[in-house]
């Protein structure tokens, strides 16, 4: 008993020390960030924003890493606390939250359904957000995150590492795009019908990674039921190429033996109990030369051959020849256009995807790692080192290379440990400025101060229901927006529903996102809004006003609770004279509350 607990002290031991070099290393590399970013800024002769306050900076750091803003009582606990490590301590109570866990799964189902290409990808929406989920609580690395991603198989319905390859039904070159788009930030799916236009990327390689994916086959399960569908791994003995091949090979033996009348042809009668009758028509129909309703041998082999259907599992993949589209084009052998030096042949299926998830994954492929750290870091400051945060790569402008070297050197020595990367950005200084307007110029360096952004759906959906007092229901009917009887594939929830209005491409640069009519008009004529904004019955502002008789306390206290911030002295001013002019405590506050619920300050990141 006593080497037992010494052996499990030993190894209790040994994670603490492993966790506190991780700690350790988190500031090293945030450190090193900054230095970077600094010595570009005072060659510029660019002063950096000071550091945000503690109401801003806890807002801020709530809402990234978990989804939604602070209470009022954590913003005032925080705003008193002396502790110097408060920041660094408050980073790895949210990293360790659940909320932390269901706020990114959210941000990488927006990433990976939002430009699905099947139009029943939201089947996979809750799967996926399980699987996910389950999968940051836990800190799986991200390159068994997608390693998980690229070999999954299964019903959809309940494996949602299946969501990659139904989002794009299996079709073998859509998914290489989004693969190289997700996983390396390289927009190689320009250079599927000729070389890409201003990078190095050539056709044959974008066709090298989609023959990766040629044998994943997308089918129903149930052929009387829409929502049941599987992704599977294709079994080659079984595909319509080799079948062909085979009947091809042995064309001469079908005709002898079928041909009963001994003209040189078959009829359809003929070609009953042979293996041509099933699609007798469809080879009347691409080799009937004279039109006589019956196949001779030669028209038979002179037919061409049928058209690959993505998604179906095919055994080989064919670059489309642009001259002769109706031609089968050229074979393909998969390739790493990034790492391999040689092709992959020989393999099936799993094995193929088995073989690329390592080579993505490499610490050799140097994108697999600057793409996600490019992404989180656009995240979370507004602002990537490429801009846009999926389209990077060796052609592309970099704003502060040694900084984002620093981060990716740091994230793979670490395993591709993501809550390592969030702590290490959250720690640097660069993160945690004030916001300031931008200076728009190429030739001005970037991360002088914070960008302010817009909230993503989600986030703006928690902050909004944490800031009425309400608990998120899971299928409760309509709500906030939600349309009654709602199709199978609409809204079926009222997270769904305000998503419907409020969510966008995470991927989408900043500058190019911006309110719209509907948003404006949920947020100011939601009944549902309304009835939470009063000053009477059981609601938030209702039990505010009867603790804080004062209006000041009532008013610091609102502001507290909507924008995790006290309010200035011109605000008190513009908020007492409100209320003396009303004249009625309640419409007054409630008029208040629904003003900065509609502000952009709510909407957005400060």
């Amino acid at each position: 008993m006593k080497i037992r607990q010494a052996v499990w002290s030993c190894l209790l031991g040994l994670c603490f020390i492993s966790h506190a070099r991780a700690e350790d290393s988190a500031a090293r590399v945030a450190g090193q960030v900054d230095q970077a970013i600094l010595k570009e800024l005072k060659a510029a002769k660019i002063e950096p924003a000071k550091l945000a306050n503690d109401e801003d900076f806890l807002r801020r750091v709530s809402i990234d890493l978990a989804g939604a803003v602070p209470t009022a009582r954590e913003v005032t606990l925080f705003g008193l606390n002396t502790d110097p490590a408060k920041r660094t301590k408050v980073i790895d109570q949210l990293l360790a939250s659940d909320e932390y866990a269901a706020n990114w799964a959210r941000y990488w189902r927006d990433v990976i359904l939002l430009r699905a290409t099947n139009m029943r990808a939201r089947l996979v929406n809750d799967p996926f957000l399980d699987w996910m989920t389950d999968a940051l609580k836990q800190n799986r690395h991200w390159d068994k995150i997608a390693t998980d991603l690229l070999t999954a198989t299964g019903d959809v319905r309940e494996n949602g590492k299946t969501a990659l390859f139904f989002a794009h039904e299996g079709d073998a070159n859509e998914v290489a795009g989004e693969v190289s788009r997700i996983f390396m930030g390289i927009q190689i799916q320009c250079a599927n019908c000729h070389n890409h236009p201003w990078d190095r990327w050539k056709r044959e390689q974008f066709h090298e990674i989609a023959a990766f994916f040629p044998r994943v086959t997308v089918r129903r399960t149930d052929p009387n039921n829409l929502g049941q569908w599987e992704v599977v791994s294709f079994d080659a003995r079984t595909d319509r190429t080799n079948v062909r091949a085979n009947i091809m090979a042995n064309a001469d033996g079908i005709f002898r033996f079928a041909d009963r009348n001994r003209d040189g042809k078959l009829s359809k009668d003929e070609a009953e109990n042979t293996p041509l009758s099933r699609l007798f028509d469809r080879i009347l129909e691409n080799g009937d030369k004279n039109k006589d309703g019956m196949i001779s041998v030669a028209e038979f082999k002179e037919m061409p051959p049928p058209p690959e259907q993505p998604g179906r599992g095919n055994a080989e993949h064919f670059m489309p020849d642009l001259n002769n589209p109706a031609s089968q084009g050229t074979k393909i052998n998969p390739k790493f256009f990034l790492t391999s030096t040689h092709t992959v042949r020989d393999l099936d299926d799993m094995d193929r995807r088995e073989w690329f998830a390592e080579e993505l994954t490499s610490a050799k492929n140097e994108w697999f790692s600057k793409a996600i750290v490019n992404r989180i870091w656009g995240e979370l400051t507004g602002q990537g080192f490429y801009m846009p945060i999926d389209d990077i790569g060796p052609d592309r402008k970099c704003s502060n290379p040694d900084a984002l070297e620093s981060l990716a050197k740091g994230f793979t020595e670490h395993g591709y440990d993501l809550k390592w990367l969030f702590r290490t950005i959250a720690l640097t200084q660069t993160y945690q400025r004030q916001v300031q307007a931008r200076v728009l110029s190429e030739d001005t360096p970037a991360f002088a101060s914070a960008t302010p952004t817009r909230l993503r759906g989600d986030q703006l959906y928690g902050s909004l229901i944490k800031v009425l007092g309400i608990t998120e229901p899971a299928n409760q009917g309509p709500r906030f927006g939600q349309a009654a009887g709602a199709n199978r594939f609409g809204p079926r929830n009222p997270r769904e529903a305000f998503n419907a209005v409020f969510g966008f491409d995470p991927s989408t640069p900043q500058d190019d996102i911006t309110g719209n009519v509907p948003q404006a008009l949920f947020l100011m004529n939601s009944p549902q809004v309304a009835s939470q904004v009063r000053a009477e019955g059981n609601t938030r502002l209702a039990d505010l006003l009867k603790k804080y008789s004062d209006d000041n306390d009532a008013f610091n206290e609102l502001y507290l609770m909507v924008l995790a911030r006290e309010p200035s002295a011109k605000e008190l001013e513009i908020c007492r004279s409100y209320v003396k002019q009303i004249n009625n405590r309640r419409e007054a506050f409630e008029d208040l509350m629904w003003s900065l619920l509609n502000s952009s300050e709510f909407l957005s990141k400060r």
